[in-house]
């Protein structure tokens, strides 16, 4: 997918879809962290309100296979917005940003086809954002898109001390469906009825497993959805991957009232 779109559009979309849960009026400030996993330098991005001292939730934002772009951290301002303290966690590592659908399908394949370094990576996301003065740290929940599906469920099934993970048209695939036992936290699957990429049959897998596992999971599907419909630069309906205004809306407030939920605890 092309994932090039303008400055402008990227604050144009963060207006319109942002709905404040707390702080009318936020003054975001970002900043761009190098952070470790083992020997690996990573860098994140950082974005949180500056008009108020108070603890928040945090939230982890986990990227698509093109690595963290514009778009991820498009995402961090808008949930900056929205009171919490945002970080696009770095799977791939600093200055890794494939451009082309191999590169991106290499990069995202070492990662899915070694679980334990995607939980590593995410890990260290969830140290770093931990480490932040700013967040309450009882209160954290990672979202993902696409490839950035696999890695908060992957970190949910390490046992991590999280309330929750939302995926957004994630991939739901689970070589190791014994681990989510291990999940402390809700799960919530924002998912395109007619995604191709990740078909419903998967869907009904991870319910079931889930289930089985006593997880407290809900699925939304949305018709006429396929894959990445929350990309704007989505435009690829030959394999079907294609932005949807509409569900790009409705999944972003399902996803708002999943966090008010996991949050009021």
């Amino acid at each position: 997918m092309d994932e090039r779109f303008s400055r402008t559009a990227v604050i144009g979309l963060a207006f319109a879809f942002a709905m404040p849960i707390a702080l009318a009026k936020a003054e975001i400030k970002t900043q761009t962290i190098d952070y470790k996993q083992g020997d690996a330098t990573l860098e994140g991005y950082l974005a949180y309100d500056d008009t108020t001292a108070a603890r928040r939730p945090g939230i982890i934002v986990a990227h698509e296979w093109g690595g963290l772009t514009a778009y991820e951290k498009m995402r961090s301002e808008m949930l900056a917005k929205l009171g919490f303290v945002a970080f696009a966690a770095d799977i791939y590592g600093k200055g890794v940003r494939p451009a082309g659908v191999p590169e991106k399908m290499a990069q995202s394949s070492k990662y899915s086809n070694d679980r334990a370094l995607l939980r590593a990576r995410m890990t260290a996301a969830l140290d770093m954002l931990g480490r932040d003065a700013r967040v309450d740290t009882g209160k954290i929940a990672a979202i993902g898109f696409c490839f950035g599906g696999t890695a908060v469920l992957e970190l949910a099934r390490s046992g991590a001390e999280i309330g929750g993970v939302v995926t957004f048209h994630g991939g739901l695939s689970n070589p190791s469906p014994q681990d989510d036992r291990n999940i402390r936290g809700r799960v919530l699957v924002l998912h395109g009825a007619d995604d191709p990429l990740v078909p419903k049959a998967a869907v009904d897998a991870l319910e079931k497993q889930l289930t089985d596992a006593k997880v407290d999971w809900q699925v939304v599907l949305y018709s006429g959805t396929v894959h990445s419909f929350t990309n704007p630069a989505s435009n690829d309906p030959a394999h079907g991957v294609l932005y949807n205004e509409r569900s790009d809306v409705r999944s972003w407030t399902a996803m708002q009232d999943f966090l008010r939920e996991v949050f009021a605890k």
